[in-house]
């Protein structure tokens, strides 16, 4: 089976960023390449939309057998505000607590981010969790890109 693999924003940008290039580049070769399935939200393209046109451009090279396509849904902007409301993220993180909401409803294998602030943080991935829990969601793996690349 296949990998579904949800991205932020953050990954695709790291293709062009000298710190995340090299692992960001692979994981998105294992997309394109039909080794994962990359789960692309409405909310991602709408953050792509402030982005520069080389980052943009990048989504629109997988083969939509390569994507799994999520909107944003009033079930996963609720699950985001109750991430709030316990404190896994501030407010002004709306759109990360959404992020994860999106993958954890649609029981993503993993998500995958650059954002170690609010996202791929320990503490903060507890907290998540035990949303998630207690509403009956899974528990969602949240890994940067290096950590799901293929060993070959």
């Amino acid at each position: 089976m296949i990998p579904r693999i949800y991205i932020d924003t953050s990954v695709i940008g790291g293709c062009f960023d000298k710190e995340y290039e090299k692992p960001s580049k692979q994981l998105w070769n294992e997309f394109l390449a039909g080794k994962k399935l990359a789960l692309l939200s409405d909310l991602l393209q709408l953050e792509l939309e402030e982005a520069p046109a080389r980052v943009r451009r990048l989504l629109n090279e997988l083969p939509d057998s390569s994507i799994e396509r999520l909107s944003l849904d009033v079930e996963a902007i609720e699950l985001a505000n109750v991430y709030i409301q316990d404190g896994a993220v501030a407010e002004s993180s709306l759109s990360d607590a959404r992020h994860i909401a999106m993958a954890s409803i649609a029981r993503a294998d993993v998500l995958v981010s650059w954002n170690f602030k609010h996202i791929v943080n320990l503490n903060r991935i507890r907290r998540f969790n035990a949303v998630n829990l207690k509403l009956g969601y899974p528990i969602i793996e949240i890994r940067s890109p290096s950590e799901v690349l293929n060993e070959n």
